[in-house]
């Protein structure tokens, strides 16, 4: 049996620790197969995409800059590629070219993973109005979760993000925001404040539930300066490592047909490179 093939798309791409991910299931689970980060400039997207079954692809990940341009070059998409409307997994199905978005899957699994009763949750404040954000409120609205708030300094931006998902999601300002902490279940910061090289989260938590639950998508520092003041509250947390891992589940048990477990091996392999990295 020829080997299977698998990709991680961008430009640039050598940041990327897809390969590492994958690269550990594939030997974990021994399969005859390979992933590779492949740089294509957005210029020659479209005719590496046509070209994916004919160069030997099973399918791959796409990044940036490339996870919205590649939303109109496929056949047919997920329900959560067209609601978050960006693309980072392709796969062939009976012919065709599908194109799906695993980040609010990862972002689930991952709080269900480390705080399992989110699902609880009843009201979730959305830090951040940007792809990320997409992706956790169709995550959230998903989950049954009734009442969402968007919260962006720009609030045009923010209010156009809740519109687009329904009357159940709103929006407000920083500013503005402070009271509403008391009520909500889950805090989720989808900004890139307070990763390295960043500003500082500008909030105080002080106002939140002691019960509540504080999630960051950063996972460079792997505790954040949102999630330290999240615990120094007191808060259970959960950091955003695991949706990185996560993430990466469906696409690989698609191409290789094997669902991966993320353990703390994982987990452990890719925080030793961040560490080598930082």
């Amino acid at each position: 049996m020829a080997d299977i093939r698998a990709f991680v798309c961008g430009d640039p791409i050598k940041h990327s620790r897809s390969p590492l991910i994958h690269g550990y299931w594939l030997n974990r689970y021994k399969i005859n197969g390979s992933y590779q980060a492949v740089q294509v400039s957005v210029e020659n997207l479209p005719i590496f995409i046509k070209n994916l079954h004919e160069d030997g692809w099973a399918g791959g990940n796409f990044t940036i800059p490339h996870k919205q341009s590649v939303f109109d070059q496929l056949e047919d998409l997920d329900d959560a590629a067209r609601a978050i409307g960006a693309v980072n997994t392709v796969w062939s199905e009976s012919g065709k070219l599908y194109g799906g978005n695993t980040d609010a899957y990862g972002f689930a699994a991952n709080l269900g993973a480390q705080v399992p009763m989110w699902r609880d949750a009843e009201t979730a404040i959305v830090f951040g109005a940007g792809g990320a954000a997409r992706a956790v409120i169709f995550a959230l609205l998903k989950a049954g979760v009734a009442q969402i708030i968007v919260v962006n300094r720009t609030i045009e931006r923010a209010e156009v993000m809740a519109q687009s998902f329904g009357k159940t999601v709103s929006a407000m300002t920083w500013q503005d925001i402070t009271s509403k902490l008391q009520h909500a279940d889950l805090l989720i910061n989808t900004t890139s404040l307070g990763m390295d090289g960043q500003p500082d989260f500008p909030l105080d938590l002080a106002g939140a539930r002691g019960d509540a639950i504080a999630s960051d998508i950063v996972y460079v520092p792997l505790e954040t300066p949102f999630l330290l003041m999240a615990k120094k509250r007191g808060l259970q947390t959960s950091d955003g490592l695991g949706m990185l891992l996560h993430q990466a589940t469906p696409g690989f048990e698609k191409w290789f047909g094997q669902k991966p477990e993320v353990d703390e091996a994982l987990r452990q392999v890719i925080i030793d490179d961040l560490g080598i990295r930082l």
